[in-house]
C-alpha cells in the first residue's frame, strides 16, 4: 500500500542547486542574506554570489575544477562560498565533522578522494596531519593560519556560468552517514536529489523573503545544508551564522533578528522548553519552533508552546534523502507526529518480517520512494542494495506508522528496538517518558541483555543540576506511566549523552563509555 503526498507536486526542474540559490539571491542583491552571529558582520547577496564565482574559477584556474573538495568547519560565513563554489565548477564537495580526529579525516578524504580541503584555522593541526598521504594537494583556510593558503587569497576570477553537469548522476554533495553502526559510509547526493528537495521543503513550510533564522545546526550536516543553507538562500531569506548552539547568544540573535521560526534538534528544544534563560528575552518574534534528526514527543512540543508561545513542529529526515521527506503542517492537532509526506515523495509501512505492506495505523518499516532519494554509498553496492530495494524504494530502518491521513508517527530504530519476553520495547518510548520528570534534562535507554526476559531496558539520565533524586526515585515515577516491562530495569546518572552533530543519542558510543 503506497501512501501518497498530501501536498501538491513541485516540479522537477532541469537546475543545479546552487542555480537554484542564486534564484533567491537574485531577487535583491543588495540586501544581507548572511550575517556572522559573533561579529555581525554582513554579506549581501550580491557580494555572495560573485564569492561563489570566484572560488569556482579559482578551482578551474588551479587544477582543481570537477574534483571532489573536503570542507571541515564549524559554521562560517564563507561556508556556502565554499560548497557552492565547488558545485558551480562542476565538482563535488564532501563535508566533514570540525571534531573529527585526524585518523577519522583521513578515512573521509581517502575514502571520497578528496584533492583539496578546505578547514577552519582552528583545525589546521588536524588538516594537516589527515592529508598527509591522501590525494589532498592543498589546504585552503576560512581565516588567516601560518603557512596555509586564506581563501581571499585563493579566490580568482570569476566564473560567470555553471559547468554543465548530469543533474541526475553527477555527485554534487558526498555526506558522510554518522556512522552509529560500522564505519561512516560515503551518501551520493545528486545535483537533482538537492534542487528538488529545496523545492518540496519550500513547498511545506511558509518561509518568507528577508527573514532571518539562526544557523546553529551544523553546516556539515545535511541538515543544516539544506534546511537553512539551501533553503533559506534559494527563497530570498537569510541565516546567521553561530559556530555552535550556545543558549544565550541564540537567544540574544533570536530577540535582535527578531526570528520567526527556527530549526533545532530535541537537546535544544528541551533547553528551550526547560532552561530558566529562555525567560530573560524577548521571544515573541517565534512563530514555530522545528525539531528533527531525532524524535521528540507530544510533551516537549507542548512544554515549548506553553513556556515561548511557539508552535513545535517535528520534521523527519535522513542524509540518504536529501535530507526532507516529512514536515508537520503548520498549525496540524497531531502532537508527537512528524508530519506528513514532502511533495512528490511516496511511503510505505513494511512488517520487516514477513514484509507484507500495512494500511493505515500498521506498524513495520518505513520505505520512502521520491526525487529526493540519494543515488547510493559510494564504492558500496552491497550496502546501496540492501537500502534501496524495489524501484526505488528506500528502506529507512525506521519503524513506524501513518495513519488514514497520512501523518507519521516514528517508534524507533528497528535494530534499537529491545526484545523483552518477546515483547517490543522502544528506548525513544521510555527516553520521552523520562524526559517528562521536571529533574530530568536528558537520557537515552538501551537494552542489556537478561538471562529470563532476553534484553531488559536500562536508563542512563542526566540531573538537572542542583538536584539529587535517586534511581529509584525515577523509577517510581514512571510507575503508571508505562507498562511494567517498559520502565527501566535500572538508572545510571551520567554527566552527558554521546550525540551526533544532529541531535542522535549514539548509543554504539555510550555502550562503549558504560563498559569503561
Amino acid at each position: 500500500m503506497v501512501f501518497e503526498s498530501r501536498y501538491p507536486p513541485v516540479p522537477i526542474r532541469d537546475i543545479t542547486v546552487t542555480e537554484r540559490v542564486f534564484e533567491g539571491l537574485d531577487t535583491h542583491p543588495d540586501d544581507a542574506v548572511l550575517i556572522d552571529g559573533l561579529t555581525r558582520r554582513e554579506v549581501t547577496a550580491a557580494k555572495l554570489k560573485n564569492r561563489i564565482q570566484r572560488f569556482a574559477g579559482a578551482l578551474i584556474a588551479n587544477g582543481f575544477g570537477g574534483e571532489t573538495v573536503a570542507l571541515m568547519s564549524t559554521n562560517h560565513i564563507d561556508y556556502p562560498t565554499v560548497f557552492h563554489g565547488t558545485l558551480w565548477s562542476g565538482g563535488t564537495v564532501t563535508t566533514s565533522n570540525p571534531t573529527y580526529t585526524a585518523g577519522e579525516l583521513k578515512y573521509q578524504l581517502e575514502t571520497s578522494g578528496a584533492v583539496l580541503l578546505v578547514t577552519h584555522p582552528a583545525f589546521i593541526d588536524t588538516a594537516r596531519d589527515a592529508a598527509v598521504g591522501t590525494n589532498v594537494r592543498q589546504i585552503i583556510t576560512l581565516g588567516e593560519a601560518e603557512g596555509a593558503t586564506d581563501i581571499d587569497d585563493f579566490l580568482g576570477d570569476p566564473l560567470p556560468a555553471q559547468v554543465p553537469v548530469d543533474l541526475d548522476n553527477h555527485i554534487a554533495a558526498l555526506p558522510f552517514s554518522s556512522g552509529t553502526t560500522g564505519l561512516p559510509k560515503g551518501v551520493m547526493l545528486t545535483q537533482r536529489n538537492l534542487a528538488t528537495n529545496v523545492d518540496q521543503t519550500l513547498g511545506c513550510v511558509e518561509i518568507q523573503p528577508g527573514e532571518w533564522t539562526v544557523a546553529f545546526l551544523p553546516l556539515f550536516h545535511i541538515y543544516g545544508q539544506t534546511v537553512l543553507m539551501n533553503v533559506y538562500l534559494a527563497k530570498g531569506a537569510g541565516i546567521i551564522t553561530m559556530p555552535r548552539f550556545d543558549l544565550e547568544p541564540f537567544l540574544q540573535l533570536v530577540q535582535d533578528f527578531k526570528t520567526p521560526r527556527v530549526w533545532s534538534v530535541p537537546p535544544v528544544a528541551i533547553a528551550l522548553a526547560k532552561q530558566p534563560a529562555v525567560d530573560n528575552y524577548d521571544l515573541s518574534s517565534l512563530k514555530q519552533i522545528y525539531s528533527g534528526a531525532a524524535p521528540a514527543d507530544d510533551t516537549l512540543m507542548n512544554a515549548i508552546r506553553d513556556r515561548i508561545g511557539a508552535e513545535g513542529v517535528q520534521a523527519y529526515g535522513m542524509t540518504e534523502m536529501s535530507p526532507i521527506s516529512h514536515i508537520a503542517p503548520a498549525g496540524s492537532d497531531r502532537g508527537g507526529s512528524v508530519g506528513v509526506a514532502a511533495p512528490n515523495t511516496q511511503c510505505r509501512i513494511v512488517d520487516p518480517e514477513t514484509m507484507q505492506d500495512q494500511g493505515p495505523d500498521g506498524e513495520g518499516e518505513l520505505w520512502i520512494r521520491g526525487p529526493q532519494v540519494m543515488k547510493g554509498y559510494l564504492n558500496n553496492p552491497d550496502a546501496t542494495a540492501e537500502t534501496i530495494v524495489e524501484d526505488g524504494w528506500l528502506r529507512t530502518g525506521d519503524l513506524g506508522a501513518i495513519d488514514k491521513d497520512g501523518f507519521l508517527w516514528i517508534r524507533d530504530r528497528l535494530k534499537e528496538l529491545i526484545k523483552y519476553k518477546g515483547f517490543q520495547v522502544a528506548p525513544a518510548e521510555v527516553e520521552a517518558a523520562l524526559l517528562e520528570l521536571p529533574n530530568v534534562t536528558d537520557c537515552a535507554v538501551l537494552g542489556i541483555q537478561d538471562e529470563d526476559a532476553g534484553e531488559v531496558p536500562v536508563a542512563y539520565v542526566v540531573r538537572r543540576p542542583g538536584t539529587e533524586d535517586s534511581a529509584e526515585d525515577i523509577i517510581a515515577a514512571l510507575d503508571g506511566t508505562l507498562v511494567s516491562y517498559k520502565v527501566p530495569r535500572s538508572v545510571s546518572f551520567i554527566d552527558a549523552i554521546p550525540k551526533t552533530a544532529s541531535g542522535k543519542i549514539l548509543r554504539r558510543e555510550l555502550r562503549k563509555l558504560v563498559s569503561a
